[in-house]
């Protein structure tokens, strides 16, 4: 439970943690709020040989509505996200995703883009933004790039960023008045998932289901979505939900029990919607 030495250096603005994490390469890595790296370097499972603090760079904490898209600042909170209006109006799945992430600590503290760029394969915001074909930003000395999330995810605890860039905003499609549903299977409360859906309806007809907790990342559950789009009925798309998937036989759960929450859940989720 005690981390490998590192270095500490606090980013006085986005520039500055540029050129830090620039000068260190992959020995750096940034801290926003911590609720994911710092358990992590305790187990010895992260270790880093400098920290750059980038959790008091308020530019990157923002909500905004910019025509059909929503986009949201990188150190936007969990709390933020579960109570902000436009939030609420425009994409209440990732709300719903944000209300179900810890405690109220946590949530006053967790950061999106920490969340996201930690790349859990069971984080609850990973499925919500899959599922809303979300866009990624990130900044570093190539200048910005824009990175779908179905790309953004590359393996267990592993990200498409490169030496030196930063996540700095994530762009989200408004989806106004459009259904949508989060359900999630825990062992106790507050734990991360065993396994979870973040299912959105689409303009025109159609559904986006995402899966955590199912393989080294999170994925879209398309075996679901096509039947669905050929126009089987819910509980007979649903049995599909492991298609394709790797789902972890480990301590927690069974590959097979899994599988089968994964169809338990994914049929929740289509009668919500």
């Amino acid at each position: 439970m005690i981390p490998a030495g590192f270095s500490y250096v606090r980013a006085g603005s986005v520039e500055e943690a540029l050129d830090e994490l620039s000068r260190h390469g992959d020995a750096a890595r940034p801290l926003a709020g911590g609720h994911s790296l710092l358990p992590a370097m305790k187990l010895r499972r992260a270790e880093p040989g400098v920290l750059v603090d980038i959790g008091r760079l308020r530019e990157l904490s923002y909500v905004r509505a910019d025509g059909d898209r929503i986009a949201v600042g990188a150190l936007t909170s969990h709390r933020t996200l579960e109570r902000d209006p436009v939030v609420a109006a425009q994409v209440p799945l990732l709300a719903a995703a944000a209300r179900r992430i810890g405690d109220p600590q946590v949530r006053n503290r967790g950061t999106i883009g920490g969340s996201l760029a930690h790349a859990d394969p069971a984080a609850d915001l990973a499925g919500a933004v899959l599922a809303l074909d979300g866009v990624l930003v990130a900044r570093g000395p190539a200048g910005v790039r824009e990175i779908p999330a179905r790309e953004f995810f590359t393996g267990r605890r592993r990200n498409a960023l490169a030496p030196g860039e930063l996540l700095t905003e994530i762009r989200l499609p408004a989806a106004p008045g459009r259904s949508y549903a989060f359900e999630k299977f825990s062992r106790r409360a507050l734990d991360w998932a065993v396994v979870g859906v973040a299912a959105q309806a689409r303009p025109g007809g159609g559904v986006a289901i995402a899966l955590i907790g199912m393989g080294p990342t999170p994925v879209r559950a398309t075996a679901v979505e096509e039947a669905l789009a050929a126009g089987e009925p819910a509980a007979e798309a649903a049995r599909l939900a492991a298609w394709g998937c790797e789902p972890p036989d480990d301590a927690v759960a069974s590959a097979s029990y899994r599988t089968h929450l994964a169809e338990v859940l994914v049929t929740r989720a289509l009668a919500a919607l």
